[in-house]
This record gives structure tokens, C-alpha cells and sequence, in this order.
């Protein structure tokens, strides 16, 4: 398809070394705009009463149910743990309840599907070596003002296993992200040390395969970030964020994107396609 890079050799430079680089002004304001408001249509036309499914990334192993696992290759919402009172009902409107959209929008819905096929993107991966890149999971994370759950540290391989290891993660932040509305954290370098555990699928559910380590917050640096700007995360990168204490939200838009040419799809993953995803690009 004559896909070229896009990344300078510092910045890839950087990335190795670092585990994660910010791309300022990745996404133009008219991109942001629409991504936004087809988000709003979207979430304006959900009937909560539908689903009642709540994200929390402190309590996955209690992710078993179906709505979350057919979310692979549909739109489905998903909660804030706090969003409901004691009576199971929302406290606030359900615009400002929800934790996150996923995870097939890169798929179904051609304004976010526009900017994940988009030639800037099939150019970065290009960078990075991928021959034949798939986005296998696409998230609009609301992080919504006083409720926005914290993240815990966590690395992308773990959900999104491929032999060998080739998740990337790919953040767009449609408003600004700061320390004080739960802006990305992570511990530069951290890649280097591999991956730490699997998030895993049976019969029973989903589980980890064992604890998470004990990570010092001293070791973390905040990404504090522009709307548009994008942040490329290593699937062994170690980061988290916090919860949004602030009055404003935090909105970004995720993407997680494997090879596919001389890897193998974990079997065990969360994620089990029925129709194999279309690659960004074949070289």
C-alpha cells in the first residue's frame, strides 16, 4: 500500500527508551469535534435500563458476564461503579455516568472509524514496525467529573496476548488531561522489565493468573496532555491514572493494536472474535 513512517528517529528513540511518547496535535480540532459529538448522539440514544453492566478495573475477575464479552465487536456502555445509589438507580444523568463506550467503535461507527483507519495512524505503526497491523479494541473513556474511576497500574499485553507480544497502545485525548482530572501515569522505562501477568479467560470467567506486584507512586510521572495530542503507550509499559476529582471531565479516545503477520492471537484472551478483524494495512 506504500504506508511510510511517520516517526523521526529521536522520537522513536525515545519511545524504546522511554516505553511511551506524545505525539502533540495528532488529531485535527474538526476530528475531536465530530468524535464528540457522535459520542453524545450515541450516548443520547442508550436506554440504561438496557444494561446495568458496571467497569472497574479495581474488580474484573467480576467481568464475566455476556454483555461484556459480546462487546468485542459491538458499542456497548458501560458504568461507573458510582453511579448508582443504594435503590440500584442512577444518581445523576446517565451523560455524566458512564465510565466508557467499547469496544468495536473503530469498526461500526465511520466517524471514529475514520480516524482509527486514517493514514496518520496506518503511518505510526508503520514506524513501528508492524507488518500487518489489527486494532482488536477501541474505548471512548468518559472519566467523568467527581466519579471517574481510578485505572490501576496495569500493562496492555496483559489483556491483549499475542506470541509474541505485540499490543501498542494508542491514546487520544479529546480534552485536556491533567493531574488534577486523572491524566495518564506511568513509570518511563518499565517496558523494559516485560510483561508481569495475563488477564486470562475459562469457562468460568476472566482471571489473572496471578497478583499484581506492588508498584511505588514515586516511580509514576503524570502525562499531562492537549486535546488532540496522542499518546503511543508500549504493551509493557507500566501505567495507571487516577480518579477524576475535578469538576471537568476528562474524555479520550483508545485504541490497542496488534500484529497479525508472524503472531499468534492468544486463544485465552477476553476477546473471542467470531469475523477476524480487517488489518489497517498488509506490507
Amino acid at each position: 500500500m506504500g504506508i511510510v513512517g511517520n516517526l523521526t528517529a529521536d522520537q522513536l528513540q525515545s519511545f524504546n527508551s522511554q516505553g511511551y511518547i506524545v505525539l502533540e496535535s495528532f488529531a485535527a480540532d474538526e476530528d475531536i469535534d465530530a468524535m464528540v459529538r457522535r459520542m453524545d448522539q450515541l450516548v443520547n440514544d442508550f436506554d440504561p435500563s438496557s444494561t446495568a453492566s458496571i467497569f472497574s478495573t479495581k474488580n474484573q475477575q467480576k467481568l464475566t458476564d455476556d454483555y461484556f464479552f459480546e462487546s468485542a465487536e459491538k458499542i456497548s456502555f458501560f458504568f461507573e461503579e458510582k453511579a448508582f445509589g443504594d435503590d440500584g438507580k442512577l444518581k445523576q444523568p446517565k451523560q455524566l455516568s458512564l465510565n466508557k463506550v467499547g469496544h468495536a467503535l473503530h469498526e461500526i461507527e465511520p466517524t471514529f472509524k475514520k480516524f482509527s483507519s486514517s493514514n496518520k495512524v496506518s503511518s505510526l505503526m508503520c514506524s513501528l514496525g508492524y507488518k500487518r497491523p489489527v486494532i482488536m479494541q477501541s474505548m471512548y473513556i468518559f472519566k467523568q467529573p467527581g466519579i471517574g474511576g481510578e485505572v490501576v497500574p496495569h500493562q496492555d499485553n496483559s489483556f491483549l496476548y499475542t506470541e509474541p507480544q505485540t499490543c501498542t497502545g494508542l491514546w487520544l485525548a479529546l480534552e485536556d488531561a491533567t493531574v488534577l482530572n486523572g491524566c495518564l501515569w506511568a513509570i518511563p522505562g518499565s517496558h523494559k522489565k516485560g510483561l508481569v501477568r495475563r488477564f486470562l479467560r475459562d469457562e468460568d470467567g476472566v482471571k489473572f493468573d496471578r497478583p499484581s506486584p506492588s508498584y511505588d507512586q514515586k516511580d509514576f510521572v503524570p502525562i499531562e496532555v492537549k486535546a488532540g495530542s496522542l499518546v503511543v503507550i508500549h504493551g509493557d509499559l507500566i501505567h495507571q491514572s487516577f480518579e477524576n476529582q475535578s469538576q471537568k471531565s476528562r474524555h479520550a479516545y483508545s485504541l490497542h493494536v496488534v500484529d497479525t503477520d508472524g503472531c499468534q492471537w492468544a486463544p485465552e484472551n477476553w476477546i473471542k472474535r467470531k469475523v477476524e478483524p480487517e488489518p489497517l494495512y498488509v506490507s
